[in-house]
């Protein structure tokens, strides 16, 4: 039941111990969150700061005469498109509303410019 004194001392030895929780210990610690951060990167951060990048593009060359969806499903034909935050959009003959910029969803079809010298 208890521990003789004989067990219970340590024992000397001549030469130092290693040194234990080195540098390495820390590192196989730490590599199986260093490899969930990587994974989540490559997964979830990378693909979504991509879409992001390509919506931004799409909603900065919208133009006069695009096709455009909504977020709210609207499907309307651009008739006035400045630099600024707001589009004109033609949803049927005469009815035109103003749309922000960001609630545009999709660009369904590009307008095809004419060029302004060709002559019919």
């Amino acid at each position: 039941m208890f521990v003789t004194p004989a067990y219970a001392q340590a024992t000397t030895t001549t030469t130092p111990a290693a040194p234990s929780g080195g540098i390495n210990d820390i590192l196989i610690q730490f590599a199986p969150i260093l490899l969930l951060v990587v994974i989540f990167y490559l997964l979830i951060f990378r693909p979504q700061q991509r879409r992001a990048k390509q919506q931004r593009e799409m909603l900065s060359a919208i133009s006069r005469g695009d096709t455009v969806v909504t977020t709210g499903g609207i499907v309307g034909k651009v008739t006035k498109a400045v630099d600024g935050e707001d589009l004109e959009i033609e949803i049927a003959q005469g009815t035109r509303v103003k749309v922000v910029r960001g609630m545009i969803s999709d660009v369904r079809s590009r307008a095809n410019p004419v060029p302004a010298d060709t002559k019919a």
